[in-house]
């Protein structure tokens, strides 16, 4: 199995340190549901289809994303709380070149 150490603040700000599986196909969203970093039901409410902005997130490192695609765009676009670190976490595919990332997630609208 295949994993890097990502940071993830979570929203009362402490900051947890977890293993994120590369070998999985799983995103940002998916990884701090299973850690259960946010409470039930405030996150990932679309279900990863980047239509709620619930799994917002600040990227607090450097690390090179993918482009944002329109779909993100528009739904941050409507967002809260949106900083120009802004992503949607469903939309973070968790690979190798993550090691190390630090995301926080953004307050709950």
């Amino acid at each position: 199995m295949s994993e890097v150490k990502i940071t993830i603040t979570d929203r009362e700000g402490t900051a947890h340190q977890v293993d994120a599986p590369t070998d999985m196909n799983m995103n940002l969203m998916e990884l701090i549901r299973a850690y259960e970093l946010a409470p039930e039901g405030t996150i990932g409410i679309c279900g990863g289809m980047a239509m709620c902005a619930s799994c917002q997130c600040y990227v607090k490192s450097e690390h090179p994303l993918p482009e944002k695609s329109d779909e993100e765009e528009a739904m941050l676009s409507e967002a809260f709380h949106v900083r120009d670190n802004s992503r949607l976490g469903c939309q973070i595919h968790l690979t190798d070149s993550l090691e190390g990332l630090e995301v926080e997630i953004a307050p709950e609208s």
